[in-house]
């Protein structure tokens, strides 16, 4: 479970990035959220990651203050980044040991390490290459492989389909709802409203810190998601 309590982040300068966030992931469910840039969004992924400290109100991880216990809230989630990082000059199956070492999964094998691989869509022939020669899907793709290895019961996911051609794209969201259905908690950032309206169970708009609108997949039923968000943001844009 994810949870944002009231969640602010005013920086020294006055820009008030994130403004009283409230919402909740609860286990087997994915939230997406959607903002243009500077709307706030990885402003939230940051704070419940603990690389920033919030100004005012809670981030919570399976109900642990992120603030309070930032190394215990890190155990219960996986963060897959826009642009992964990994480490040039070893292979996607060194990357993969090191990862897993360091989340705690010490007794994998290789041939677990090949399954993963294959089931994120990564070639065959890309497992013993250096990571520094990889194109930004392939490092989508494997960057999504340590996170399911981590086998966290949270998602964080900042723009995961970036990078991905239409065929790695429709695999991950089938990857995506498989681990929801297995009581994952999953958050997802994204502008891409066409590939996320297939496996949100609920969606939200941020406009300038603040979220604007949230919908169950129920309520978005028959409804245009993409001429809803643009019109949404322009109602509100012109009403600030």
């Amino acid at each position: 479970m994810l949870e944002a309590k009231d969640l602010t982040k005013k920086y020294e300068d006055g820009l008030l990035a994130l403004d009283h966030l409230n919402f909740k992931v609860e286990p087997g469910e994915i939230f997406c959220m959607f903002g243009a840039n500077g709307a706030g969004k990885t402003t939230a992924i940051n704070l419940f990651l603990g690389f920033i400290p919030p100004s005012e109100g809670t981030a919570l991880i399976e109900e642990i203050d992120v603030v309070k216990e930032p190394l215990k809230s890190k155990e219960y989630v996986s963060f897959v980044s826009e642009n992964v990082m990994l480490y040039g000059n070893f292979t996607a199956y060194q990357n993969l040991d090191y990862f897993s070492k360091l989340a705690g999964k010490r007794n994998l094998t290789k041939v677990e390490y090949a399954h993963v691989m294959k089931r994120v869509g990564l070639q065959e022939g890309a497992f013993d290459m250096r990571t520094k020669n990889f194109s930004k899907g392939m490092r989508q793709k494997l960057g999504i492989a340590v996170a399911i290895l981590k086998d966290a019961p949270n998602l964080i996911l900042d723009e995961p389909t970036s990078g991905l051609d239409p065929k790695s794209g429709q695999e991950f969201l089938d990857l995506i709802i498989e681990l929801r259905d297995k009581g994952k908690s999953i958050f997802i950032s994204s502008h891409d409203i066409f590939r996320a309206k297939q496996i949100a169970d609920r969606v939200g708009f941020m406009l300038q810190g603040k979220l604007v609108m949230m919908k169950t997949k129920k309520e978005l039923k028959g409804e245009d998601l993409n001429k809803l968000y643009v019109d949404y943001m322009q109602e509100h844009s012109g009403a600030e």
